[in-house]
């Protein structure tokens, strides 16, 4: 079995072309995972999912552990052969679902006590406990527990928030069982705080782990903020190491991230879009629901290899959409994971190639020329 490691292969300025190995394969980098937050990426069959290019997709702590349980999941053979996933696997380990249930949680300095959204029943999740959740999972990559801090916030408030994530940081990596080929990530905290988000850095770089996730952002600060936080806490972490910024996803962050020194990338936004009816395209996403779709004998990118645009007209999908068919969300999905899959391609060669910036560049014009009501 391989051992965990990460293989940078090229820099372009701060951009970073890598390969991580691991005991379930290797995931070229940068990478966007697929969410798979209750053990599938909704509306996709798993092959069709790595068809797309994906080489590595997330699950969840939280969701798994009300349903069906992590023990049965282990029961089962693990998450791997539940969901019929060869690939690596990353699990976050349900902070940011914990955080977004507000007045159903409690927190605590030992862990956080919540009711579960499904029936209502009571949970608690201590650092031991989620490490051990993911563990049960067979989690590829294991995240620690933390805290999301919310936004707005104060400093104080901040400080406070972070600082607790980094002692729980201490206990998920003590409570982290080492095994050939999988990791545990440490997560950054701070908000919005350079100072705040440098200590957080530090702390994570002293405890050491196989990777280091940047959470807390794209919360609602905003684009400009959440960059300047790239540029703050990426130099501090270590160069040889994975670098991953958890829930984004919009095609501009990625980018400005990826110029900031991000190597990994999670976020619903092309599952979820596809399901409603939102497809991404070169230079901006479209709605296949409006009505000038509905005699476009053409599909929704020429150049896509997805079966939507190469067997599909857009007045068909529209049609799906307008009939409340499944099949309509399924082919926009699948082709909203192409597209990004087809981005982070893309931009994996033109950091090998040294021309990243002037595929950053390009990117943005398009992106700023883009009119959906003429796409």
């Amino acid at each position: 079995m391989t051992g965990f490691r990460f293989e940078l292969r090229q820099t372009d300025g701060a951009a970073r072309r890598g390969r991580l190995h691991t005991a379930h394969g290797t995931a070229e980098t940068p990478a966007f995972m697929p969410v798979g937050t209750a053990g599938t990426v909704k509306a996709m069959l798993p092959e069709h999912v790595a068809g797309t290019g994906a080489q590595i997709v997330l699950g969840n702590t939280y969701h798994l552990m009300l349903r069906p349980g992590a023990a049965r999941v282990k029961d089962l053979g693990g998450l791997h052969r539940f969901m019929d996933w060869p690939g690596p696997i990353l699990t976050d380990s349900g902070g940011f679902q914990v955080m977004s249930l507000g007045s159903l949680r409690t927190l605590s300095e030992e862990g956080v006590t919540f009711r579960s959204h499904i029936d209502g029943s009571e949970h608690t999740l201590t650092p031991e406990s989620a490490t051990g959740i993911q563990d049960d999972l067979d989690a590829t990559i294991s995240m620690v527990l933390d805290e999301c801090t919310p936004w707005p916030v104060e400093e104080a408030a901040a400080a406070d928030s972070m600082r607790l994530s980094m002692r729980w940081a201490e206990r998920s990596r003590a409570a982290f069982r080492a095994r050939p080929g999988y990791g545990q990530f440490g997560i950054v905290q701070g908000s919005v705080f350079p100072d705040l988000r440098a200590e957080s850095a530090a702390a994570l770089a002293a405890i050491g782990f196989e990777g280091y996730a940047v959470g807390g952002l794209a919360v609602g600060e905003g684009q400009a903020a959440m960059l300047e936080m790239l540029d703050t806490t990426t130099p501090a972490l270590p160069g040889d190491k994975p670098r991953y910024l958890m829930g984004v996803g919009r095609p501009s962050d990625i980018i400005g991230a990826i110029a900031r020194g991000i190597d990994m990338f999670d976020c619903v936004l092309p599952t979820r879009s596809g399901r409603t009816g939102k497809a991404f395209v070169p230079g901006g996403e479209l709605n296949i629901r409006n009505a000038r779709h509905a005699g476009a004998d053409r599909p929704l990118d020429p150049d896509c290899p997805c079966p939507a645009c190469r067997r599909f007209s857009r007045a068909y999908l529209h049609h799906l959409f307008k009939a409340g068919e499944m099949l309509g969300p399924i082919l926009l999905t699948w082709h909203n994971l192409q597209h990004f899959q087809d981005l982070m391609r893309d931009i994996r060669s033109a950091v090998e190639t040294g021309n990243f910036a002037l595929y950053s560049r390009e990117h943005a014009a398009a992106e700023a020329a883009f009119d959906p009501q003429a796409a």
